[in-house]
């Protein structure tokens, strides 16, 4: 066996063969010098002309625009009339104010803005709203901090794209700057229970085993059963029964549920829609259709109301909106000071205001002079119509108004003038004073007819009052003026004296 450990090693690989560099000449080293003029023209010649060729040999094209040397103090204005655009708000169309961000959409208005459509839409959508812009459903409207940033750094660059003083102040009137949710829409009433079959269907109580725990003594038979039997529609209202105020269903009056109107006689079934088939103490009652003082704004019953006043109206909201008064403490004012008079609602019943409210017949009333506990949220509405004047008036007198509303000067035609649709003449007199005397019954019970031909006159029911003019030093009759009674002029008798007359 050989031995490789003792194996010699191979031999190195030599490296190729290097031929020789070609011969130059030698140089002879150079001392360095000093830069001179002409070596700098050199250079100078040298740039230039690459800078020639350079540019003959260039591809031809457009010659780039010149910039002027203001480009950007002319962009300057420009911007905050750009930016303002994109920042209007979606109702006003003007530079948004205190912006909202609604969810979940994300669109963006003002604040003032965002309430009033929610009132609005209250009215028109059955309670519920949605986003002005995209009409999507919307859940809440929360303030839009970072915008509000970006507006308050544009009117600092822009001070005269500000609103003006009274439009903020009204905006502030009606938004606090605070998260607002969106109410879901009111439970619709139900539909009318229109029966296309010469049979009348049950009540909710004639069901056996119905979950409100009362069953009608007698209930009705259901046609689909037992035809026979069956209440004929032709027949009218089967006994025990009646059609509810609100949502006109078959309801029976014996139920514990059910609530007559001492208004109107009109009775709800207490099961369609809670709160709306439902008869409530007066002063535990709702007005329909008067929630906030934005339901005010939108009712063309309170104008009617001031006569077409407009003026006097516009005094009047921002009255209750800066003293923060609702539509609700408005009613039960007015039914407390109606209360408080001797004869209450019964020149309200008198004048019929609560009949043809409903689309089904009033009942009749069996006492007018009875007294009223439980009312319905429609004649609840005529109750604050009837009195929202007067009401206005006793107010006035708490003396909160400003002083230039109070200060202007009376119509020579008082309340019945007729000139108070005109803006400009409702704007420089006031028309806000009782109305004329006219054959009403009085609070004393008098009968107005008679009081007329005796030469009294009779006041409007729940009217103040006239104040007596004491500027006639020299008149020879003195008004008496009670709680109770119109005022009536009585001749001062002259006491006798002790002094012999003289002839």
């Amino acid at each position: 066996m050989a031995d490789f450990s003792t194996a010699p090693a191979p031999p190195p690989s030599l490296p190729p063969p290097v031929e020789p560099p070609l011969s130059r000449p030698q140089q002879q080293p150079t001392l360095k010098r000093t830069a001179s003029a002409a070596s700098f023209n050199e250079v100078l010649d040298e740039s230039l002309s690459r800078k020639r060729m350079k540019e003959e040999h260039a591809v031809p094209g457009p010659a780039p625009a010149p910039v002027p040397a203001d480009a950007d103090n002319g962009n300057a204005p420009a911007l905050p009339e750009q930016l303002a655009q994109e920042l209007q708000c979606g109702c006003c169309s003007e530079l948004v104010y205190r912006p909202v961000i609604v969810a979940p959409c994300q669109h963006f208005f003002c604040g003032s803005c965002c309430v009033l459509w929610i009132r609005v839409s209250r009215i028109n959508n059955n309670g519920g709203t949605n986003c002005p812009a995209c009409r999507g459903p919307s859940t809440s409207v929360t303030p839009f901090r970072p915008l509000q940033s970006i507006i308050d750094v544009l009117l600092r660059a822009a001070p005269h794209m500000a609103r003006t003083a009274r439009e903020r102040q009204q905006a502030d009137e009606l938004y606090g700057g605070t998260s607002m949710r969106i109410p879901a829409p009111r439970e619709a009433s139900p539909e009318p229970d229109i029966n296309p079959s010469d049979y009348v269907r049950p009540c909710p109580n004639c069901i056996l085993g119905n979950p409100y725990g009362w069953r009608c003594p007698v209930p009705l038979v259901d046609p689909n059963i037992d035809p026979e039997h069956a209440w004929l529609v032709e027949d009218g209202t089967p006994p025990g029964h009646a059609l509810c105020g609100n949502c006109e269903n078959l309801l029976a009056l014996p139920s514990p549920l059910t609530t007559k109107c001492d208004f109107c006689q009109v009775s709800f079934c207490g099961i369609g829609v809670q709160d709306r088939c439902r008869a409530a103490p007066v002063l535990s009652q709702h007005p329909h259709g008067f929630s906030d003082v934005g339901d005010l704004i939108q009712s063309s019953s309170v104008y009617e109301c001031f006569n077409s006043n407009t003026v006097e109206v516009e005094i009047m909201l921002d009255y209750l909106t800066t003293q923060r008064i609702t539509p609700r403490h408005i009613y039960i004012e007015i039914v407390n000071h109606i209360q408080a008079q001797p004869r209450a609602f019964l020149p309200l019943i008198q004048q019929e205001l609560f009949v043809d409210i409903h689309a089904l017949p009033a009942g009749t009333d069996p006492d007018p002079e009875a007294p009223r506990n439980r009312i319905c949220r429609q004649c609840a509405a005529e109750v604050f119509l009837y009195g929202l004047r007067d009401w206005f008036l006793r107010e006035r007198q708490k003396g909160f108004l400003e002083e230039s509303v109070l200060s202007r000067k009376n119509c020579v035609n008082g309340a019945e003038c007729g000139q108070q649709s005109d803006f400009e003449h409702a704007r420089e007199f006031n028309h806000m004073v009782p109305y004329a005397a006219s054959p009403q019954p009085d609070a004393d019970g008098e009968n107005a007819a008679a009081r007329e031909e005796a030469g009294i006159p009779g006041l409007v029911p729940n009217s103040p009052l006239p104040t007596p003019d004491r500027t006639d030093e020299a008149t020879t009759s003195m008004p008496i003026v009670s709680s109770e009674a119109p005022a009536v002029d009585v001749p001062v008798v002259q006491e006798p004296s002790d002094e012999p007359m003289q002839p």
